[in-house]
């Protein structure tokens, strides 16, 4: 049998085990988190967009005790204020999605038109569609029919033909996203929150809204907090801050007290159980910056109680008898509701996801905290080499790959070679006498040069063959003789 040693050199070796691979599995609910599509950043769009100032905060301002820019929000992002429409972010995202178990992503959506910054925000939800797709997650939307008066308002459309525009709104929905076979669906039919309703309140508005679509588009539809009769499966609850309450610790900001927020939520349970599934929402806190930007007095404040609220309420969604978990949010920095990393809070939230996952969902579930440091790893190279190689861009391309099939071992040393601006040999099998491995990590230069010795000593290495540096994934294969002498093998010929 031929055997492989690992030597510790300057040069990368060949290194042999076996990497993780198992498979996702999603147990019986499906775990969705609430994404906000709407954040632009000056260094990536050329302004800084509306949700990282709110008209008040200056992001170019930076703090010179912790080196942090101003934002509109009590919490930073471990990454910094970012632009949904950046492919490193989007990428960064779906990973960290990934890696912490969520099944995948409801979209806070405005729709599709040219008024305010809807259209700028649909094409954000596209772009993220694209990256949730590439890591087999599924997607969502959340309906905000309030842009129906807003857009009425503005005169881009008139109330006599709101239900022909949202008719139009839905006919796009179902090209753009309840057509792909990634987008959820309950039974046969696409999952479709609304965000109310704050407009269509009747439900024959929404028979009319919906008729325009195909028989097997006619979507599962959750409004929040109460089903609506015909039209509606069943609805979501939402952190409940219209029941807080000012005392005297809070005199100027409203306070969600606990014991108020359980008896909404065991109030909706005890409701949406006689409903044809509803939607049961987790959400580690609630601390909102409207009052301090000066564009509405506070919603109110609930504690993050050092993780408590999140693992009660997760608690709560996960035993429950609702078909699908909302995570309550992914990124609403506005209204502190991210689980996101954040320099508060680090990875502690997505460690949490997983630990539950792994106890209520699959027991078999493998990620661990320390796994979403790949995903950090990853947005950090993109954005050191950007695309300015293309050989270095096809192998990021093949972490991600790598990150999504679960083989975590073989992303996390090629993540090590870029970082470290050395090849590196991964994924090495054997096969009766045939031996095969990829070759990743930095990559430049024209070529890459296999050698192996039988020892380590210097002068001992031969040359076995040299192969060509590109874009496509690099591999060696030989036929190695079973009664040879053990072998060392590395690669030698690349550099900055």
């Amino acid at each position: 049998m031929m055997k492989f040693r690992v030597a510790s050199l300057a040069v990368v070796f060949l290194w042999l085990f076996l990497g993780r691979s198992p498979a996702m599995h999603a147990g019986s609910k499906t775990m969705m988190v609430h994404y906000m599509p709407w954040f632009v950043s000056q260094p990536y769009s050329g302004s800084w967009g509306w949700h990282w100032t709110m008209n008040h905060f200056n992001p170019n301002v930076i703090n010179p005790t912790n080196g942090e820019q101003e934002i509109a929000s009590w919490y930073y992002p471990l990454i910094g204020p970012y632009d949904s429409a950046d492919p490193a972010v989007l990428e960064y995202h779906v990973l960290l999605m990934k890696l912490a178990g969520i099944d995948g992503v409801v979209v806070d959506w405005y729709g599709m038109d040219n008024f305010d910054d809807y259209a700028v925000n649909n094409t954000r939800t596209l772009d993220l569609f694209n990256y949730t797709r590439k890591a087999g997650l599924k997607f969502s939307l959340c309906y905000e029919d309030a842009t129906i008066q807003q857009e009425i308002n503005g005169g881009f459309i008139t109330a006599g033909g709101a239900i022909a525009h949202a008719q139009q709104t839905m006919l796009y929905a179902q090209t753009n996203f309840f057509n792909d076979p990634s987008f959820l669906r309950w039974e046969t039919l696409p999952v479709l929150l609304n965000f109310g309703p704050q407009y269509f309140t009747n439900s024959s508005d929404w028979i009319s809204n919906f008729s325009v679509l195909n028989v097997t588009n006619q979507p599962a539809f959750f409004t929040k907090d109460n089903r609506l009769p015909s039209a509606g499966t069943g609805a979501f609850d939402w952190p409940p801050m219209s029941l807080s309450q000012t005392n005297a610790q809070s005199p100027t900001e409203p306070v969600l007290n606990d014991a108020v927020m359980n008896g909404y939520l065991a109030a909706f349970d005890q409701t949406a159980g006689t409903w044809p599934a509803f939607v049961s929402s987790a959400f580690p806190r609630f601390h909102d910056i409207y009052a301090q930007a000066g564009v509405e007095p506070s919603f109110g404040y609930l504690d993050d109680q050092n993780g408590a609220t999140f693992r009660e309420t997760l608690t709560r969604a996960m035993t429950d008898a609702s078909t699908y978990i909302q995570v309550v949010t992914w990124n609403d920095f506005g209204e502190g509701t991210i689980v996101e990393p954040t320099v508060q809070y680090g990875y502690r939230d997505l460690g949490v996801i997983q630990n539950f996952r792994r106890q209520y969902l699959d027991a078999g579930f493998p990620f661990q905290m320390n796994d979403l440091l790949l995903a950090l790893r990853l947005y950090n190279l993109r954005k050191q080499f950007g695309t300015t190689s293309a050989v270095l861009s096809a192998e990021m391309d093949r972490v991600f790959t790598n990150i999504v099939s679960s083989n975590l071992s073989a992303a996390s040393l090629q993540i090590t070679g870029m970082e470290s601006n050395v090849p590196i040999i991964y994924d090495a099998s054997a096969t009766g006498s045939q031996l095969q491995f990829f070759l990743g990590g930095f990559l430049s230069g024209s070529s890459l040069q296999v050698q192996k010795s039988p020892t380590l000593l210097a002068g001992g290495w031969q040359p076995v063959t040299n192969l060509a540096v590109g874009t496509n994934l690099m591999v060696f294969r030989a036929s190695i003789a079973t009664d040879e002498p053990a072998l060392f093998f590395k690669i030698e010929g690349a550099g900055p």
